[in-house]
């Protein structure tokens, strides 16, 4: 599979689309200023505990406060509120993490109010972005990632991902790791770290480290709330989990980014750095590589597949659903047969929306009624398989006797919304257009003002319809009226390219005269 990122760089801000075999399965915006993304470390104030929810509001800056329930404040949170304090009073810049003693873990089942009772500062991070009227979610979970491990501060646990099958090298990753990792210091082998050297999990660790005492650095003297650590820019962070070697091609149109970019891929993989590339052919550089047409075609409320199945996908406060309808075509005069085609056509392109869209939450999905188990159990299996380059944590049910499936989908920022619709241009998007009774007379007022500042040789053009209107009848017709009004012949065209109220003045020379 070949995989191919396109970056704009717009006033608006940065737009990223991620292409797998030239199809367009991401789409990402990066803002100028993009505050609380997910990743993102802050020093926030407890601002209100809730003992019936077992949670807090913790002001992070945000016009809303930011959730934190007690389940996502980490086994380790009176050892944060410890760090927090020394590293924010920390004067003599000597703090060793290395020797920070760790306090005792907190139990599963504890109330927050025990735990946060005198509403202390405390080191977050966003774990939800702010979505609709909600704030951000928040954890103390903290955790670092890199290209081939995650660190996990505060504890000393190393794990190896389960995606990793050999046993023999995920001991082999498990015992490097125990050998270099600093203490204090917890590590995740990522499935990336399959079969690397030392050197290069080594050098990833100490880029992660040094991470880790930019946050000490940046955390003394500060108050809250504040930003501590951004999460590094939705290019890089792309890169970092995606580049591989199925990964061909990265064209920017800015040249800032593309240096960065070029930077940064010298930095994890070096044999990679010739797949950057500076784009600036004159042609908007997402037309150029199809993105824009792509995304003409993929959004709204219905999406049209080659067969002619189509999908119809609607939001609900609470789920998202999609049906799926049958085409035109039918492969074969067999209707099981036809409606299983059509659903594992429809379960490829449903994957690639999920991801498109970004859709999170409950998705039910009405396929095609199917009678034999065995096809309900292919479909099952293959969104399965469709699913397994989706980054966000899901979870899929086997078709149910009422033919819907169910997928639950990690949502941590707002989804992906794109109106594909243009105004119309004879309403400009308002539903209206001026009375029809009154055109006539539009173009009579205007036509007088023309002709008052001696304009000669004029010709108006209209809807064809407009046109025979007025044209209509021997020396009763609205041309002729003008001819004796003014002592001028005006010329009238038809063009069927016009809507049904606009009209164009030109003079002499063909040259359309603005008004």
């Amino acid at each position: 599979m070949n995989k191919e990122l396109i970056i704009n760089a717009a006033p608006s801000g940065v737009e990223i689309a991620l292409l797998e075999d030239k199809k367009l399965v991401e789409l990402h915006h990066e803002s100028g200023n993009p505050n609380f993304a997910v990743g993102d470390l802050y020093l926030g104030k407890v601002k209100k505990l809730i003992p019936g929810l077992n949670a807090a509001f913790v002001d992070v800056g945000f016009e809303k406060d930011a959730f934190l329930h007690y389940t996502d404040l980490s086994p380790y949170i009176r050892s944060i509120l410890k760090f927090t304090q020394q590293a924010i009073s920390d004067k003599s810049e000597t703090f060793d993490f290395a020797k920070f003693k760790n306090e005792p873990e907190i139990v599963k089942t504890g109330k927050i109010t025990e735990v946060l009772g005198g509403k202390p500062n405390i080191l977050v991070q966003i774990l939800k972005e702010p979505i609709s009227s909600k704030g951000p979610r928040l954890s103390c979970e903290i955790s670092l990632p890199g290209r081939f491990i995650v660190i996990t501060p505060f504890n000393n646990i190393v794990a190896v991902s389960k995606k990793i099958h050999s046993s023999e090298e995920r001991k082999r990753l498990q015992k490097i790791v125990e050998a270099i990792k600093p203490h204090n210091f917890g590590v995740i082998v990522r499935t990336a770290a399959e079969g690397k050297k030392t050197a290069e999990l080594h050098e990833d660790l100490t880029t992660l480290v040094s991470t880790w005492k930019t946050i000490q650095e940046n955390l003394r003297g500060s108050a809250a709330p504040q930003k501590i650590l951004s999460e590094q820019t939705k290019t890089t962070s792309i890169l970092r989990d995606l580049l591989n070697e199925s990964f061909n091609r990265i064209v920017i149109n800015d040249k800032n980014i593309y240096t960065d970019t070029k930077t940064y891929i010298q930095k994890i993989a070096p044999e990679k750095q010739d797949i950057v590339t500076y784009y600036h052919n004159g042609a908007p550089i997402f037309d150029h590589f199809g993105v824009t047409r792509q995304v003409k075609a993929s959004f709204g409320k219905t999406v049209n597949l080659d067969s002619g199945v189509y999908l119809i996908i609607e939001a609900t406060e609470a789920l998202h659903v999609i049906d799926v309808n049958s085409g035109y075509k039918s492969s074969s005069n067999n209707q099981e047969q036809n409606a299983l085609a059509s659903n594992l056509e429809a379960a490829a392109e449903i994957a690639r929306q999920l991801r498109l869209r970004d859709l999170g939450g409950i998705i039910i999905i009405d396929f095609i009624d199917m009678k034999l188990p065995e096809n309900k159990k292919t479909v099952y299996e293959a969104m399965e398989k469709f699913m397994v380059l989706d980054r966000a944590k899901h979870t899929i049910l086997p078709i149910s006797k009422f033919g819907l499936m169910q997928i639950t989908r990690q949502r941590v920022k707002p989804e992906i919304t794109i109106s594909v619709a243009e105004d119309c241009p004879a309403c400009k998007g308002t539903g209206k257009i001026g009375a029809s009774m009154l055109i006539v007379e539009d173009i009579e007022k205007n036509l007088q003002y023309l002709l008052n500042h001696q304009h000669k040789g004029l010709t108006i053009r209209v809807h064809p319809i407009l046109y025979a209107y007025l044209t209509k009848g021997w020396l009763r017709s609205r041309q002729w009226k003008w001819y004796f009004t003014y002592k001028k012949w005006i010329k009238l065209k038809g063009d069927s390219n016009y809507h049904l109220t606009e009209y164009r003045f030109f003079d002499a020379n063909d040259e359309e005269i603005k008004l």
